[in-house]
């Protein structure tokens, strides 16, 4: 009986050390994650600025995922700001007639030729329609896609963008 308790609880001191070593290999894992992010959305808000010329800083940018598609909205944080507004507006234009076309250069620009959904969307564009929108605080750009995949493309590109460009996207 002596024998049979100390090899109990020889086997829980090991099942104890296991799991102190496995949550020491997640929170590290978590960490480097984090870091990661971290350095990825700087390289992507300073390729940003090559490309989009609104200041990230003064904007907000919301990608909400819809049931055909997807709404991309950016905005002036301070409604007064007309040169931000402007500027917004302008370049979600632009965008908007380069994707109805196929053109995702920007996008690729910013955050990489191998970004989530960039390519079927590239490839399927002429099945996505791309329709903006100016708003009183900014702009928006609606995708409204065809097929099952080219939504969950959309929605794809989007949750990447969310990712890439982190506390600037909602």
């Amino acid at each position: 009986m002596k024998v049979a308790k100390s090899r109990q609880v020889g086997l829980s001191g090991i099942a104890v050390v296991g799991a102190a070593v496995g949550a020491i290999a997640l929170i590290s894992l978590l960490l480097l994650r984090s870091h990661h992010t971290a350095q990825r959305q700087v390289e992507v808000a300073v390729k940003g600025t090559a490309v989009m010329p609104f200041d990230l800083e003064q904007t907000l940018h919301r990608f909400e995922p819809l049931s055909d598609g997807g709404l991309q909205t950016v905005t002036a944080k301070d409604p007064a700001n007309k040169t931000q507004i402007d500027l917004i507006q302008m370049h979600l234009q632009e965008e908007a007639a380069k994707f109805q076309a196929g053109d995702f250069s920007a996008p690729a620009a910013i955050h990489g030729q191998e970004m989530p959904g960039l390519k079927a969307l590239s490839v399927g564009h002429g099945q996505v329609a791309v329709q903006y929108r100016a708003l009183p605080d900014g702009g928006e750009i609606r995708y409204t896609a065809q097929s099952a995949p080219l939504t969950r493309a959309v929605h794809d590109w989007f949750a990447a963008q969310r990712t890439d460009h982190g506390r600037h996207a909602h």
